[in-house]
């Protein structure tokens, strides 16, 4: 994928504030109300051949670097979040597991599915045990031809439209970590009279997203349907995992971005107390911060994507921090949003009735997949380690260059370097203190930068001494909010480097607004206040400059993302003046 894929979508899918355009906002709101996904958005995806950008280049598709699928999946979510979702990511989720363990033949079936625009779903779930997948009580049990599967899975997107699903099961009676595989089950070749699939399950946000239920009994497989070695299927989804933590919440940020565009309309429209909502001291902040939480997720998230590639050791706790964090920026933001609309948000029909559907269609980004407190989870037991062994030490393995230069070409994505663990590599934290030892001419950053300097010295200090069962499951809360003063420290790091390799660019190539500090101290004042526990101050002049750099791109229909993509399918909104007393 390249800059002109994105640009090819956004004219395909149209004007989204022409009203007459199939795939327009108008539409979504139709088929959210009905439940359904938009179907004219599925047929232009169909003619994009958007399933190829899931699908390795090396099997056809056009898979190559992880940033750029994500920014291509945004731009879905820009539009509607259920088309998103219910079209894309549920694939994905599903086929990173067999790029990751799954045999030739397999991974051919599956992405001959993909570039044929059929699709997939991910049976993990089960209401009784949650995001608990070693006590999944599905079974592939060996029976006399091959396996017999018994049991019921829940809450599975597109159950029912999918050609393929992978099972998560039970594949040996013993307990233990080797006790569940995972499955490629191609539907066709399930006994009809021994599957059945329970009623569509509703639900409040991604009204459009079908989820449903599957039941089989005793149902024959082909022993072959195993993706990778019997019993590998935990560690399978955890290296899945891996890349589906950055980059759902990267494709999240898209209903931030639609969201800043329609607060921005209403409040240069609105009137009241005699002057736009948006000259209020109060709206400004609300939707100057907004802008730089968005800043911030995707600094996070583009570093992370990039880990995987170039330092695909440090994937797993990298990746597990961005899917703790981003997602709350997100929701957090577009809460904030909402209360600048006031009643307007509540509205299901109107100007402004697509805002509440994207604060609902929001919301399964902290749940949906992986809960924040799982990642948490992955991460813990890996901090009394990174602790002693990388953080603030002279030795430490610096990260690459590239790392944080996010205009340089990265080479294809190996789904086999994935790894469980750190091996002593925190990219992030290790590079920490050499950004901050480099600020002297600027003043001001350098005593925010040395905050999380410090914060990361009191972490190191806490998890030597960490007794073995804190960093379990069985952890007290307080080490889990240690754990989020972590993930925090490292969001900093991703966003000062980024900017520091920005501001040594030379020339053209140089990016005026993320090469300037005051996007960086703010958001560098918001992830403090994180930390404190406190509402961050910030400069009104940074604010200004902020919604300066906001107001410019809505007017020339650039996304608000790292990128600045020029949006050009977007036409201007309808101007008129509503009056409030």
């Amino acid at each position: 994928m390249n800059a002109s894929s994105v640009g090819a979508l956004e004219n395909m899918l149209g004007d989204p504030c022409d009203s007459a355009n199939p795939c327009g906002f108008g539409q979504v709101l139709a088929a959210d109300e009905r439940g359904d996904m938009l179907a004219a958005g599925e047929e232009t995806l169909d003619r994009f051949g958007f399933g190829a950008e899931f699908v390795p280049a090396a099997l056809g598709g056009r898979l190559h670097a992880l940033p750029s699928m994500i920014e291509l999946g945004r731009a879905v979510f820009r539009r509607d979040p259920c088309l998103g979702l219910g079209y894309g990511a549920s694939s994905l989720i599903a086929a990173v597991n067999v790029w990751s363990a799954g045999s030739p033949a397999q991974q051919r079936t599956v992405a001959d599915l993909l570039l044929r625009n059929r699709k997939l779903a991910c049976a993990y779930h089960e209401l009784d045990h949650g995001n608990d997948l070693a006590r999944c009580d599905f079974e592939a049990l060996p029976g006399a031809d091959g396996l017999v599967l018994n049991g019921g899975k829940q809450v599975i997107a597109n159950i029912t439209r999918a050609d393929a699903i992978i099972v998560y099961a039970r594949t040996d009676t013993r307990v233990g970590g080797r006790s569940h595989s995972q499955l490629l089950v191609e539907k066709r070749a399930l006994d009809g009279a021994k599957t059945t699939y329970p009623a569509r399950l509703s639900s409040v946000g991604m009204r459009g997203v079908q989820l449903g239920c599957i039941d089989v009994n005793d149902c024959a497989l082909p022993h072959e349907s195993i993706i990778g070695t019997p019993g590998q299927g935990l560690e399978t989804a955890l290296k899945a995992f891996q890349v589906t933590r950055v980059a759902l919440p990267g494709m999240f940020m898209g209903i931030l971005d639609t969201g800043l565009r329609s607060t921005l309309r209403y409040t240069r429209q609105r009137q009241l107390y005699g002057r736009a909502v948006l000259e209020l001291p109060q709206t400004r902040a609300v939707v100057a911060g907004a802008f730089a939480d968005l800043l911030l997720a995707d600094c996070f998230v583009t570093i992370a994507a990039r880990t995987l590639h170039l330092i695909p050791q440090a994937g797993g706790v990298t990746s597990a921090a961005v899917k703790y964090l981003v997602p709350k920026l997100l929701i957090d933001a577009m809460t904030g949003l909402s209360a600048i609309l006031g009643a307007q948000f509540y509205l299901r029909d109107g100007r402004n009735a697509l805002f509440q559907k994207l604060v609902r269609d929001l919301k399964p980004a902290s749940f949906g997949h992986a809960a924040r407190v799982t990642c948490q989870m992955t991460i813990m037991p890996q901090l009394p380690l990174l602790a002693r062994r990388t953080w603030l030490r002279d030795d430490s393995p610096a990260a690459p260059e590239a790392l944080f230069d996010i205009g340089a070409p990265l080479a294809p994505f190996d789904f086999a370097t994935l790894a469980l663990g750190a091996a002593g590599h925190d990219p992030l934290a290790a590079a920490l203190p050499a950004v901050c030892a480099a600020l002297q001419a600027h003043p001001q950053l350098a005593v925010l930068a040395q905050r999380f300097t410090d914060e990361l010295a009191r972490l190191q200090a806490y998890y030597v001494a960490l007794a073995p069962a804190e960093s379990s499951v069985m952890a007290s809360p307080h080490s889990y909010a240690q754990c989020g003063c972590y993930v925090t420290v490292l969001a900093a790091s991703a966003c000062l480097n980024l900017w520091w390799r920005e501001q040594a660019r030379v020339g053209q190539e140089r990016d005026a607004f993320l090469a300037d500090p005051r996007w960086l101290e703010v958001v560098l004042q918001r992830l403090q206040g994180r930390l404190s526990g406190s509402t961050a101050q910030h400069d009104p002049e940074h604010l200004a400059f902020l919604l300066a750099e906001l107001e410019a791109r809505h007017e020339r229909a650039q996304s608000f993302d790292l990128t600045r993509r020029p949006l050009s399918a977007w036409g201007a909104n309808p101007s008129s003046t509503l009056q409030e007393s």
